[in-house]
């Protein structure tokens, strides 16, 4: 079962414009608390999370003043490594067969992502398992979609569901890639061509806060779930 989690903290959020000029896009607050303390209650809610890994770049002394109270293991990076390249870095100072990752600029309305994921992680045939939504159910999302699942659940590139940055992955397939500086995609890729790529449709709703637009459709979403 895993038991450890990679946020991904360390972008610079250029899409939020001026809302980040001074502050990093993690906490920039939606519904009165940082989008980096959303991602955590998901984490503080599933079950036998025991370690929090976070990567740090972008005024990362801000992200670790917020954290400070909590046992987090950091991962600065001098330079963008990329979600992949990120997450093998972080990888260096804990050393786990599987992992959770969660992107930090997310709000979610329904069950526990990572709960769900694991109830649905059968290591046996997966190397990674993704998290994904219809496209109705990708609140502020722009795109046609990212992957074709078929019935067994393995999924193959192409418009359609929506990754929302939530997923159980092998460690080892990202360990094994020689560059620094890489996207997930390359792993993913890869795993693809083994037939070890799954999906999980999400029952419940996701909105992307990467844009400002997002903060408003994100507050909105929580409000209904509030009800």
């Amino acid at each position: 079962m895993p038991d450890t989690v990679m946020i991904f903290a360390a972008g610079r959020g250029t899409r939020m414009g001026s809302l980040t000029e001074a502050k990093p896009k993690p906490l920039i607050p939606v519904a009165g608390k940082p989008l980096l303390d959303h991602a955590l209650k998901i984490v503080d809610d599933a079950t036998g999370i025991s370690q929090i890994m976070v990567n740090t770049h972008y005024l990362a002394n801000q992200i670790e003043d917020h954290l400070s109270d909590r046992r987090i293991l950091f991962s600065p990076e001098n330079e963008l490594l990329e979600t992949g390249g990120g997450l093998k870095q972080a990888l260096t100072l804990h050393n786990t067969g599987s992992v959770y990752t969660l992107n930090a600029d997310a709000v979610w309305s329904g069950p526990n992502p990572m709960q769900a994921l694991l109830d649905a992680w059968q290591p046996s045939k997966m190397d990674a398992l993704m998290l994904l939504v219809p496209p109705e159910n990708a609140i502020g999302h722009l795109g046609a979609g990212d992957f074709h699942q078929s019935s067994d659940g393995r999924l193959t590139r192409g418009p359609g569901l929506v990754y929302t940055g939530c997923q159980i992955i092998k460690t080892g397939p990202v360990s094994a890639i020689q560059e620094n500086v890489f996207s997930l995609n390359t792993v993913w890729n890869a795993i693809e061509k083994s037939d070890r790529l799954f999906g999980l449709s999400y029952t419940g709703s996701w909105c992307d806060v990467g844009h400002p637009d997002g903060i408003t459709l994100a507050e909105r979403l929580l409000e209904t779930q509030n009800v």
